[in-house]
């Protein structure tokens, strides 16, 4: 999950002040009486949470050392005070704050999370509800063939309810599920729920995952594309009317991330030939073309569990998180899960990200053939570096030859709407937006969702809804709907006064996932501690369906989940607030909450939401450690 503003919290009253003085430092107004130090904030939670303070000191530091708030978070305001409450000239000799970049960008150097302190005695697959097919691979298999034996090794139980037996009346992880106890016989033996279990013989609440035949197919290059492959003829017998983006668009002095030279265009998976012709190329094509993007590059805004709290509170649309063409068209199972769609998403579609017209029509064909979509949407805003290098993403926008035969081709072989997401532009001070939504109506998108600001921005300043009105005049009649900066039902009111369509929310929904039901009843809501932690427990219910009950299963449950709340601890409830509402880049400073709960849930330390996740999801592994993916959202 990427993230946009790095500022830091302030205390000691920072806060206090209603009105522009707050809102100019990017502060949330908090009535004076729930203020507090970052002292007495987190004395307070230790205080609360004695019997965990042991385990939170080896989970923030293998060695023992109590981990400090990084100077990179602590920010420097404009009349000279540190983020202590001290003026510079008050402070201690040596002890001036030093201007520094703030803690931004990704931790690529983040410890892996998954537990490999139980894979040496894992049970083999062939065992697992005792299956009677026999093991594949005989002497052979690394794994354990004696259900006793694994029994006597396995770590205790994380809780006395399996929701996955009392949902679908059967567990299918059997004796290795981490809540084993609720559907184990003493023996060893797997429970199952007669009446529950026969209702799981109507189609599986799961749709969209990869067939494992077709898997093979795609691996071996065995699968063609003949509606894909006529389109791309087209393009290579005559050249495609260029949009009308004209080239001098760069700000002046900017470089020109250009590459006006013929290129082949790769052949992709399932190609028996290459196009017969080359085709011209316009973009920032570099070397880091045939460089695979890393893991640690990719953006995670979203999954399948959170979607469902997402729907129950309201969203009437929903999106998959970005897939890149290339790995489904390999036949890649972690890049196919990010198109699996739940029975509850009535209108759901999938969001691609590709370079290239063969690859991007291609997929588009694989796609319409192989799942259930309501639409298929062309990620053109993402701002990452190896995407945008590779000449996707954002750097569409300047490739206009490139993005018209990626969207004509796309549409020629798709029986569902084609749907577009862009940028501003890529420049801060350059504005394309407006010039390529007449191009994509005529080029036959059905409808454009704008993020209202350039690539450079990312999120540090707020989004332009005065230019995307601007925008919606340049896109009539093509529906175009609005992104950015929506965090109350007074947001999306004043964002529909721009004449937009609708609206999407992204980084709102990850505050406050209730924000659907605030817009729908045009109301705040002031929510509970225990409500919203209600909202984590459904949460990691869904997400031990999704991903599993074993131990592989509640890890990846809890990272998403510690991932969630590194956002969530922003929010700040509606009672605390001085002026109502609260504003996406305005970081709370310390508070106590009305309970404890509600205080726990404030903290922007890592070990706090650790201790959250263990109300949950039980004992982290031992030598556990977490850090955000996004260097600003918090601190060890």
């Amino acid at each position: 999950m990427a993230e946009g503003t790095a500022e830091a919290p302030l205390e000691n009253g920072g806060g206090g002040d209603s009105g522009a003085g707050a809102l100019e430092r990017g502060v949330a107004p908090i009535k004076r009486q729930y203020l507090t130090t970052k002292e007495q904030f987190h004395q307070f939670l230790e205080a609360k949470g004695q019997e965990k303070t042991c385990r939170e000191t080896e989970v923030g530091d293998p060695a023992g050392n109590e981990l400090a708030e990084p100077e990179a978070k602590r920010i420097r305001l404009e009349d000279g005070q540190t983020a202590d409450g001290q003026t510079e000239e008050a402070a201690e000799p040596g002890e001036q704050l030093q201007t520094q970049k703030r803690a931004r960008g990704q931790n690529k150097g983040r410890p892996h999370v998954k537990p490999t302190n139980y894979d040496k005695n894992r049970l083999c697959p062939s065992l697992i509800q005792e299956s009677a097919a026999k093991c594949f691979f005989g002497d052979r298999c690394r794994f354990l063939h004696d259900v006793g034996r694994y029994l006597e090794t396995k770590p205790a139980d994380l809780g006395p309810r399996c929701v996955l037996f009392e949902t679908f009346g059967r567990c299918p992880y059997g004796v290795t599920c981490r809540f084993a106890g609720a559907h184990l016989r003493p023996e060893g033996q797997n429970l199952v729920q007669e009446e529950l279990a026969a209702r799981g013989t109507q189609p599986p609440s799961i749709r969209n995952g990869l067939d494992k035949a077709l898997q093979q197919q795609l691996r071996k290059r065995e699968v063609r594309f003949e509606r894909a492959e006529q389109a791309l003829r087209r393009f290579s017998q005559g050249p495609t009317p260029a949009a009308a983006v004209p080239e001098g668009t760069a700000a002046e002095g900017a470089p020109r991330q250009e590459n006006c030279g013929a290129q082949q265009v790769p052949a992709g998976p399932g190609t028996s030939t290459p196009p017969s012709s080359p085709v011209r190329t316009c973009g920032p094509l570099t070397d880091e073309d045939v460089v695979r993007l890393r893991p640690c590059e990719k953006k995670r805004c979203g999954n399948l569990p959170f979607r469902r709290i997402c729907k129950r509170f309201g969203a009437d649309v929903t999106c998959g998180e970005m897939a890149v063409c290339t790995n489904l068209l390999q036949g890649q199972m972690s890049e196919w899960a990010l198109l699996k769609r739940h029975q509850c998403e009535d209108i759901f579609g999938v969001q691609l990200e590709g370079a290239f017209p063969d690859t991007m029509t291609k997929c588009a064909e694989l796609l319409s053939r192989t799942v259930e979509v309501d639409f298929v949407d062309i990620n053109v805003g993402c701002p990452i570096d190896l995407v945008y290098k590779k000449g996707g993403g954002c750097a569409l926008m300047n490739r206009s030859t490139k993005f018209q035969q990626i969207v004509r081709g796309m549409n020629q072989v798709l029986d569902v709407p084609l749907t577009v997401k862009i940028r501003t532009g890529v420049q801060e001070r350059v504005n394309l937006a407006h010039r390529l939504l007449p191009e994509l109506r005529d080029w036959g998108v059905a409808l454009v969702t704008l993020h209202g600001r350039s690539r450079e921005q990312r999120y540090t300043k707020l989004a332009d809804w005065q230019y995307i009105e601007e925008c919606v005049q340049a896109a009539s009649p093509m529906p175009l709907f609005g992104n950015g900066d929506i965090l109350s039902f007074e947001d999306a009111n004043r964002a529909m006064q721009t004449g937009v369509t609708g609206i999407m929310i992204a980084r709102g929904a990850l505050l406050k996932p209730w924000l659907f039901t605030e817009i729908k009843e045009q109301r705040h809501w002031d929510i509970s501690s225990s409500e919203r932690l209600d909202i984590l427990r459904d949460f990691t219910n869904y997400g031990l369906e999704h991903w599993g009950s074993d131990t592989q299963g509640v890890e990846k449950t809890r990272r998403f989940l510690l991932e969630w709340l590194s956002f969530l601890c922003r929010y700040v409830p509606v009672g605390l607030l001085e002026r109502l509402p609260q504003r996406i880049n305005e970081r709370p400073p310390y508070y106590l909450g009305r309970d404890y709960l509600e205080t726990l849930m404030a903290s922007q330390k890592a070990a706090d939401w650790i201790r959250i996740s263990e109300m949950l999801l039980g004992p982290v592994p031992p030598s556990f450690a977490f850090l955000p993916k996004h260097k600003a959202n918090a601190y060890k």
